[in-house]
C-alpha cells in the first residue's frame, strides 16, 4: 500500500512513472497550479472580508455605545439641572405626602370605625341590660301577681298609701292633669283619640316602677289623656263604687241630691273624681279647638268611671294587665318567650288607629253618661265643699 506522507500526494503522482502522455501531464500540472493559486486567492479574499466585517461590527458597537452614552449623559445632565432636580424632588415629596395622607386617613377611618363600633356595642349592651331588667320585673309581676311598686291594677286607696304625697289622689293622675293643663288642652279629640299603644305601654311600665315620677318630656297630650283613662280603667272597683251606683245614677237630674250622695264616697274616691271632672271641665272649655264638649267627654269617660259588677271595661287590659298564669309545668318555658310588653298584654293588639269601644260589647249606659256630663258641666256646684282643684 502506498504511503502518503511528506510531499503532497499529487506531486508524487506526477513523479510516478506512467504511461500517460507528456501532453496530459503538462495540462494537469497547469490545472493544479492554477487551482492552488485560486485557493490562496480565495483565502486572502475571505480573510479580508472577515476582517472588514469584524471591523464594521466593532465600529457599529462603538457607535451604539456612543449613542447610548450620549443619551444617558444628556438625561443625566437634565436630571442634574436645578429646575429638573427640584421638580423631581417636588414630585417625590408630593408622592410621599399623598401616600402618608392616605395612610393616615385609612388609620383614622379605621380608628373611628372601631370607636363607633365600640359605642354601638355599649349601647346595645345597655339596652339589653335595661330590657332584661324590665323583663325580670315583668316576670316577677307575672308570677307573683301585682308587684309592690305597681300603681296600675291595684285598689286606689292602696296606690295612695304607697305614694310619697299626702294628697289623697294618685300622684300619676295629678302629674298627668298638670301636664295637660299646661300645654295639652287644645289637642284634637283629647280623651277620645286612643294614642300610641306602644308609648302607653311604656308609660304603664315606667309608672309601675316609679309611681312618683314626672311625665317624661316629649309625650304627646293624646297619650297622656289615654294614660289617665288606662289608669282609671285598671282600678278593681269603679270610682263611684258598686254600692252607690244606683243612687248616683238616679240623682243625675238633681245637683243638690248628687252633691249629698257623692259625699258618701270614700275620701280618695271623692277627691279623685273631683280632680278628673275638673280636668274634663277645662277640656270642654276648649271644645272649639279640641272638638270635645262635655257630652263627648262624658261618652268617653262614663264607661270607665261608673260601671256595675261584671261590666268592667275590658278593652284597657291590654295596656296594664299581666299575662294570664299558666300551669306551673309550662310556666318557665313560656315565660322565656314573652317580651316585657307581651306580659302587659292579654291578647291580640288591634290597630292603633281604632277607637276605644265604649262598652266592650255591653249595652251603652246612657244614664251613666248623663251623670258624668252633669259632673262636668256643674262641677263647681256639685263639689262645693271639696278642696277644689285650681289650676
Amino acid at each position: 500500500m502506498t504511503e502518503f506522507s511528506g510531499e503532497s500526494w499529487w506531486l508524487r503522482t506526477l513523479q510516478m512513472p506512467s504511461a500517460v502522455s507528456p501532453q496530459w501531464q503538462e495540462k494537469a500540472s497547469d490545472f493544479f497550479q492554477s487551482s492552488g493559486f485560486k485557493i490562496k486567492e480565495a483565502g486572502n479574499s475571505a480573510g479580508t472580508f472577515v476582517g472588514e466585517v469584524a471591523k464594521d461590527a466593532k465600529v457599529n458597537v462603538a457607535d451604539a455605545a456612543e449613542k447610548v452614552g450620549s443619551v444617558v449623559k444628556s438625561r443625566w445632565a437634565i436630571f442634574q439641572q436645578p429646575s429638573t432636580r427640584h421638580a423631581m424632588q417636588e414630585r417625590f415629596i408630593a408622592a410621599a405626602a399623598t401616600t402618608s395622607m392616605f395612610l393616615r386617613k385609612g388609620f383614622s377611618e379605621t380608628k373611628e370605625k372601631v370607636v363607633v363600633g365600640k359605642i354601638k356595642v355599649e349601647e346595645v349592651a345597655k339596652m339589653t341590660a335595661e330590657k332584661s331588667k324590665n323583663l325580670l320585673t315583668d316576670i316577677e309581676r307575672w308570677q307573683k301577681g301585682v308587684a309592690s311598686t305597681d300603681v296600675f291594677g291595684i285598689p286606689i286607696e292602696l296606690a295612695v298609701q304607697h305614694q310619697q304625697s299626702t294628697t289623697p289622689i294618685p300622684t300619676i293622675l295629678m302629674k298627668c292633669a298638670d301636664s295637660l293643663i299646661l300645654s295639652g288642652l287644645n289637642s284634637l279629640e283629647l280623651f277620645k283619640a286612643q294614642g300610641d299603644k306602644k308609648v302607653i305601654r311604656q308609660l304603664v311600665s315606667f309608672y309601675n316602677q316609679d309611681p312618683n315620677a314626672s311625665v317624661p318630656e316629649g309625650v304627646s297630650s293624646v297619650d297622656i289623656a289615654a294614660l289617665i283613662k288606662c289608669y282609671i280603667a285598671s282600678l278593681p272597683d269603679p270610682l263611684t263604687t258598686f254600692e252607690l251606683f244606683d243612687d248616683i245614677r238616679n240623682a243625675r237630674s238633681s245637683i243638690h241630691l248628687m252633691r249629698n250622695i257623692l259625699k258618701k264616697l270614700p275620701t280618695v274616691n271623692y277627691m279623685t273624681l273631683e280632680l278628673i271632672t275638673a280636668l274634663l271641665l277645662r277640656v270642654s272649655q276648649k271644645s272649639l279647638l279640641n272638638k270635645m264638649d262635655a257630652r263627648s267627654l262624658a261618652m268617653e269617660m262614663a264607661p270607665i268611671i261608673m260601671w256595675q259588677k261584671d261590666h268592667r271595661p275590658e278593652h284597657y287590659k291590654q295596656f296594664w294587665i299581666q299575662t294570664p298564669k299558666l300551669d306551673s309545668k309550662a310556666s318557665l318555658d313560656s315565660a322565656s318567650n314573652y317580651s316585657g310588653w307581651d306580659m302587659l298584654s292579654d291578647g291580640e293588639i288591634k290597630d292603633a288607629s281604632s277607637s276605644i269601644p265604649l262598652d266592650d260589647g255591653m249595652p251603652v249606659d246612657f244614664h251613666a253618661i248623663e251623670v258624668i256630663q252633669c259632673l262636668i258641666e256643674h262641677h263647681n256646684a256639685v263639689f262645693t265643699d271639696a278642696n277644689e282643684t285650681v289650676w
